[in-house]
């Protein structure tokens, strides 16, 4: 291309403009499509192997309609309730009989043993969609027709419902905030009007890209997505796209301020950072992948999505922003221009100031910012993962949390989602008897031909039965799972019944239990994968080991942090159970990023002038683009604090802290003390280890 012909050289930047903006208007309304083919049904993201997920599938036989329960809790303005409001309460639950939405006939209203509130069971059909808020409000309405009571509505429908409000705004609130944040940050650091428009549309067509195959891969049943998936792809494209966007854009920079031909500048640009840049993504990428390994359903949903993202975002950087910056040249940086000391590591002040620092005391340096992380990562564990409580689930207080509530003021802490049982008809007898002897239960009955237990003869199916026991305590709390676990040691013991327990609660028990083995199993996996790509990438063992620990001990200080954030400032009882493995595989796989953009860098500059100056104008020269970039990617995933649920703002504080920590100490000050401490053995068993 250098002796080609001027057309010719402008033609591929020309073609890559087109085929990009082609991709931008086909595909782009596809990143409002993935609601479509994402499901909130939190049951369909369960342990695949364990007892509760086969409970689950085996209790689907006993709800021929096909329901999901609502409860309408009625508590008396009054001391206690009368009769003529138990009469009421009948003639409305009678009232909802047959309406549209209701899939089978609502439990009569039972009395509270202190005589303050009544409930009642509205069977609501389970494939409602965006109808059912519609329906839930029906439902309150007929319930409202009780005189001197006030209503709410608890249970997994209405659960179901405001977990879809919570992600309602999610394909443009989310969006929105997130690109505003990053185009902000763009405009205050390269102090121009066209390129960070560039970057971010480079940013917007990765996920156009990335939905349509998303999209089509759910269409198909070959992904599941959910509000969550949904809401981290979009988050991660834009912050990989842009950070690797940031990175071209330096070294494109640095070309122009040496030469003037902005197509050369280009091609110098790509050829320099490309292995950077894959490098960086294929450690996220492989990471994500390796979610597969865990047995959470939406944790194997994440591990393809996100790779997906990331492979589009690579994608964008390396052909979309090259062919415009081609085309534009040094009008993308209008009004500012590239500057000769640009191309140089006189021309970072600042980081000229942090490389002199690093340099005076490099022993200094590593020690005290190790002993610092070291501190908070002793504080790690403390940050509890046993799950989050029913009342905490979303950062304000939805509906449906506010009305379980009362529903516990009221009836047994377990109302409203019972330990589900089942077991062979011919022992129901017997595991009936179990289960009321388990300590922790209030009450326990086998389901009837009517759907509710206690009331007729079991109904039985395929020779099995389905016994709901009621359990004294709240269905989130820890006594209520070690009385699961109780439980399921009383049933198993009834000889030939085949007894399985399932429902909420222990749903939750396995949840945390599988939490706890996937990461026993993914994070060292993760790890060796990263080390696996900086071994070929630094073509070194001693660097790439020291690269790894010092992002998983950034890793271990985030979570110290994170465990009194979260508790003293923030007023949470714990995290889900997989925040921490998200956590790790974003944290630890994007914190490699800037140390790969660092290394490779400093190994560059290394060949040619030695291990410890190399480290110098590594830092000094990039100092300024991983800044930049960890800002921006701290700032995309803050956005997610904009989805009021607690797993997403944890994960957001989790992973934007520990970015900034990552950018701001180990990579600035841990990472390259430490280099020039040990010297060109760092570089064991290359030829540099043997360069002075």
């Amino acid at each position: 291309m250098r002796n080609a012909p001027r057309w010719a050289r402008w033609l591929v930047p020309l073609v890559l403009l087109v085929a990009w903006l082609g991709v931008g208007g086909t595909l782009g309304p596809y990143a409002g499509k993935l609601g479509e083919v994402s499901t909130n049904d939190q049951a369909a993201f369960l342990p695949r192997s364990a007892e509760s997920t086969r409970v689950l599938e085996a209790g689907k036989a006993f709800d021929r309609a096909g329901t999901i329960p609502a409860i309408v809790v009625w508590t008396a303005e009054g001391e206690r309730v009368t009769a003529a409001q138990r009469q009421a309460a009948a003639r409305a639950v009678d009232a909802l009989a047959g309406r549209p939405g209701v899939g089978a006939r609502p439990s009569p209203a039972l009395v509270s043993e202190d005589g303050e509130a009544m409930q009642a069971v509205v069977p609501l059909e389970r494939n409602l969609g965006d109808e059912l808020p519609a329906v839930l409000d029906e439902v309150r309405a007929a319930a409202g027709a009780v005189p001197g009571t006030s209503v709410e509505v608890a249970g997994p429908a209405a659960s179901q419902a405001d977990l879809s409000d919570a992600f309602a705004g999610i394909d443009g609130l989310l969006l929105g905030v997130a690109l505003v944040a990053v185009l902000l940050i763009l405009l205050l650091v390269y102090r121009s009007v066209l390129l960070p428009l560039v970057i971010i549309l480079g940013a917007v067509f990765a996920l156009g890209l990335a939905c349509a195959v998303v999209y089509a891969l759910a269409r198909r049943d070959i992904l599941r997505v959910d509000g969550q998936v949904q809401g981290i792809l979009s988050i991660l494209v834009i912050g990989a796209a842009t950070d690797y966007a940031l990175l071209v854009t330096a070294r494109f920079r640095e070309g122009l301020a040496a030469r003037k031909d902005p197509v050369a500048s280009v091609r110098a640009a790509v050829r320099r950072s490309f292995g950077a840049v894959v490098a960086s993504a294929a450690t996220v990428a492989m990471g994500l992948l390796a979610l597969l390994a865990s047995d959470l359903t939406n944790n194997r949903a994440l591990g393809p999505v996100g790779a997906i993202g990331i492979v589009c975002a690579v994608l964008s950087a390396l052909t979309f922003l090259p062919a415009v910056l081609a085309l534009l040249g040094r009008a993308a940086f209008w009004p500012s221009r590239p500057k000769p000391s640009d191309a140089t590591v006189e021309g970072h002040g600042v980081w000229r100031r942090v490389a002199a620092l690093v340099d005076r005391a490099p022993r200094r340096v590593w020690v005290s910012t190790a002993v610092v992380l070291t501190f908070f990562a002793a504080l790690s564990p403390g940050l509890s993962s046993k799950g989050v409580p029913l009342d905490e689930i979303f950062v304000n207080d939805a509906p449906s949390v506010a009305a379980q509530r009362t529903l516990g003021e009221h009836f047994p802490g377990g109302s409203g989602n019972p330990a589900v049982i089942i077991a062979r008809a011919d022992r129901a007898a017997q595991v009936v008897a179990a289960a009321r002897g388990t300590d922790g239960v209030a009450f326990a009955a086998p389901v009837t031909a009517s759907g509710r237990p206690g009331t007729g003869t079991p109904l039985v199916v395929d020779g099995r039965v389905r016994v709901d026991a009621t359990l004294t305590d709240a269905a989130d709390s820890d006594a209520a799972k070690e009385t699961v676990h109780r439980l399921r040691e009383r049933v198993h013991a009834v000889p030939d019944a085949d007894a399985l327990v399932g429902g909420y609660t222990a749903q939750q028990y396995d949840t945390q239990r599988t939490a706890a083995r996937d990461r026993s199993v993914i994070v060292p996996v993760v790890l060796g994968i990263i080390l696996l790509i900086l071994v070929a990438l630094l073509r070194s063992l001693l660097v790439p080991v020291l690269l790894v620990a010092t992002v998983a001990l950034n890793f271990l200080a985030t979570l110290g942090v994170s465990a009194l954030v979260f508790e003293d400032l923030l007023g949470f009882g714990g995290t889900d159970a997989s925040v921490p493995l998200y956590g790790f595989v974003f944290l630890v796989a994007l914190g490699v990023d800037y140390n790969i953009f660092l290394m490779s860098r400093v190994r560059e500059e290394a060949l040619a002038h030695g291990t410890r100056r190399g480290v110098l104008r590594g830092l000094t020269t990039t100092g300024g683009v991983i800044t930049s970039a960890g800002v921006v990617l701290a700032a995309t995933f803050a956005a997610l604090m904009v989805i009021p649920l607690a797993f997403l703002v944890q994960i957001a504080f989790i992973v934007a802290f520990g970015v900034l920590l990552d950018t701001l100490v180990v990579r600035s000050l841990l990472v390259p003390a430490l280099v020039i401490d040990i010297g060109p053995r760092a570089w064991w068993p290359s030829a540099l280890a043997r360069r002075r």
